[in-house]
């Protein structure tokens, strides 16, 4: 299970004791995000400990946004200003598998996808055993951007991040933000249930599950799900694809 910081690296107390909480609790195996937001390396280095003391084995590295209200990420003092700093820091000091995030559309401040993937192939080399996908809605893109990826040296697992849709308004503000493209149909049936709250979960849930019974199919491997405090469409999703789980006959039939 995942657990996310809120924006601007707001809920990190609550993330951590969250964290410890369903990995102690529950017994289940916990990625925790840490970002480098709002915070120097020595606060960096007691979240560490204490997420380690916690026997929590797996930490996603990111730089983070902007805390609400700033145009531009700016390093906090003695903090980092890239992920791959923090990766760096994490491989050299402690014993976590540490995931970093990758964009199959492109970085919205990177300026160009070759210079993106370049700053990936550092964030390999600092440590990261595998990277997770910034949401898309057109499957081609991520295979596209994995060969890219494997043809620049990077080796390590890919996995697709896959937002269910459940709200009409949102989607638009999260593409947006993260330069993810909405295909021009996909865009159409959702405009055409603009109106109809349950018809566009509906649709979400739908295409989502498409989406990933054809990831599977083609090799990705794993998905992991952006759920954003909303199980219920990933649980839908998931319920279909273990009704369906056959991945090899799916390819051999496609």
């Amino acid at each position: 299970m995942s657990i996310t910081y809120g924006a601007g690296g707001s809920t990190r107390a609550r993330t951590v004791e969250l964290a410890k909480r369903i990995r102690n609790e529950l017994g289940l195996d916990v990625l925790a995000h840490v970002t480098c937001v709002g915070a120097g390396r020595d606060d960096l280095r007691r979240l560490f400990d204490e997420l380690a003391a916690a026997n929590i084995e797996n930490i996603m590295a990111l730089r983070g946004d902007p805390p609400k209200g700033q145009d531009a990420f700016v390093a906090a003092p003695d903090g980092f200003s890239h992920a791959g700093e923090l990766i760096a820091m994490l491989s050299r000091d402690y014993d976590f598998c540490v995931g970093a995030a990758c964009y199959p559309e492109t970085h919205p401040e990177a300026f160009n996808a070759e210079t993106d993937l370049r700053y990936l192939v550092d964030k390999v080399k600092s440590g990261a055993s595998f990277l997770t996908t910034q949401l898309f809605f057109d499957n081609e893109r991520y295979f596209a951007f994995v060969a890219r990826a494997r043809a620049a040296g990077i080796e390590v697992p890919i996995l697709p991040g896959i937002m269910p849709i459940t709200d009409f308004r949102q989607i638009y503000r999260f593409t947006e933000m993260c330069g993810s493209e909405i295909p021009a149909r996909l865009r159409g049936e959702l405009e055409r249930r603009a109106d109809e709250p349950e018809a566009v979960v509906d649709l979400g849930v739908a295409y989502a599950t498409l989406q990933c019974a054809d990831l599977l199919a083609r090799g990705a491997p794993g998905v992991h799900f952006y759920t954003l405090n909303r199980s219920p469409a990933t649980r839908a999703v998931c319920s279909a694809l273990r009704a369906i789980s056959r991945w090899p006959s799916l390819t051999a039939t496609a």
